[in-house]
């Protein structure tokens, strides 16, 4: 059964939970919130503790007062961790999510069961400073003009999804950020730009899974290759006929994949519900 739950702080963070068993732990992208991961509480709710939470500053989260810190939201999953009282759990992070996985793994690998990074990339740091200031310039100059993020977000799906993403993805991906606030995305996409996670990989000793749809134009396969031959021992998967939401795109295949790395390694996981 669906439940949800904060965790209290000076920055409350929202979750959604389903299902009992080993933590699986799902951060959303810049652009999104819990419910993109909703699919996946429903497929993996029957033999885990699936979770979805709102990153700092979206959705039913609390914001900072003071300006955000990349490393802030890794900061945020150590807190929710230790409110489920959960000494590990499996991570599954998408675009900025993985990230935050990454993040999360390298300053804390001891909270870390399993790390899964679904079409995202070491960071921003290895793309040149122009490449930097104009991803930038683009997503702040119809913010700077007045614009919400429900006035743009109809212009960005496109970029996000593949040739073949049906109108029901398309408009929940729209609806999503149409729900950004828009402070706290500013901030983010400031924050993102600062991320490198490049040196972390080497490091990373639980197992790994890289996921990347064959269509992704924002973080493409050759961003996922990088990560898998990076990381020691880590398995890539390419799902067929998605975009930068693979999840959300072709769920079936998403989530046969995740779970078939996740059986292998459930036991690692601290059991919460």
């Amino acid at each position: 059964m669906r439940a949800i739950g904060t965790v209290q702080g000076e920055v409350p963070i929202a979750y959604e939970v389903e299902g009992q068993g080993p933590l699986v732990v799902f951060l959303h992208g810049i652009g999104g919130n819990r419910s993109n991961w909703h699919g996946q509480l429903d497929a993996l709710g029957d033999s885990y503790c699936a979770l979805t939470w709102d990153a700092r500053g979206y959705g039913s989260s609390g914001q900072g007062a003071g300006p955000l810190r990349f490393g802030d939201f890794a900061d945020d999953a150590v807190r929710l961790l230790d409110h489920l009282g959960a000494e590990r759990a499996h991570v599954v992070g998408l675009s900025m999510g993985g990230m935050i996985a990454q993040d999360l793994a390298g300053r804390a690998p001891d909270r870390v069961a399993t790390l899964a990074l679904v079409d995202t990339s070491p960071g921003f740091g290895s793309a040149p400073e122009e490449a930097r200031a104009t991803f930038l310039a683009q997503r702040l100059e119809p913010l700077d003009r007045g614009l919400a993020p429900a006035d743009i977000a109809p212009d960005l799906v496109g970029a996000l999804v593949s040739s073949k993403a049906s109108d029901a993805v398309r408009e929940q991906l729209r609806a999503s950020m149409a729900a950004l606030r828009t402070e706290p995305y500013r901030q983010a996409l400031h924050a993102i730009v600062t991320t490198d996670f490049r040196d972390v990989l080497e490091g990373l000793r639980m197992p790994v899974l890289v996921v990347v749809g064959e269509e992704d134009q924002v973080t493409p396969p050759s961003s996922s290759r990088f990560l898998a031959s990076s990381i020691p021992g880590a398995e890539l998967v390419t799902i067929p006929e998605a975009g930068h939401l693979s999840n959300l795109e072709q769920p079936v295949a998403f989530n046969a994949a995740l779970r078939a790395f996740l059986d292998r390694h459930a036991e690692r996981a601290s059991v919460v519900g």
